[in-house]
């Protein structure tokens, strides 16, 4: 066998594959998307509930709420990104 018709069988198996590439690529970006919100939101939760017992503490609390939430964010955002370029590859 030869390199060339080893990798057209690849390509093969590849194309055969495709769809379900595709639909996993759908659900890898609804699921970063649906992870993404309910960490945003029990960091947003938490952050209520430690000033309302801290209020001296809300300059703290906050830069380090939207610190995190930034951080969750930016992996959201990757996840999408890669999740995209499958789809569309």
């Amino acid at each position: 066998m030869t390199l060339l018709s080893i990798l057209l069988q690849v390509a093969e198996v590849v194309a055969n594959y495709a769809p379900y590439a595709k639909m996993g690529a759908g659900l890898g970006a609804g699921i970063a998307v649906i992870g993404a919100g309910i960490g945003i939101g029990r960091i947003g939760a938490s952050a209520l509930e430690s000033i309302a017992r801290q209020p001296e503490a809300v300059g703290d609390i906050r830069s380090n709420m939207i610190v995190a939430a930034a951080l969750i964010e930016g992996v959201a955002f990757f996840a999408i990104v890669i999740c995209l370029l499958i789809l569309f590859v």
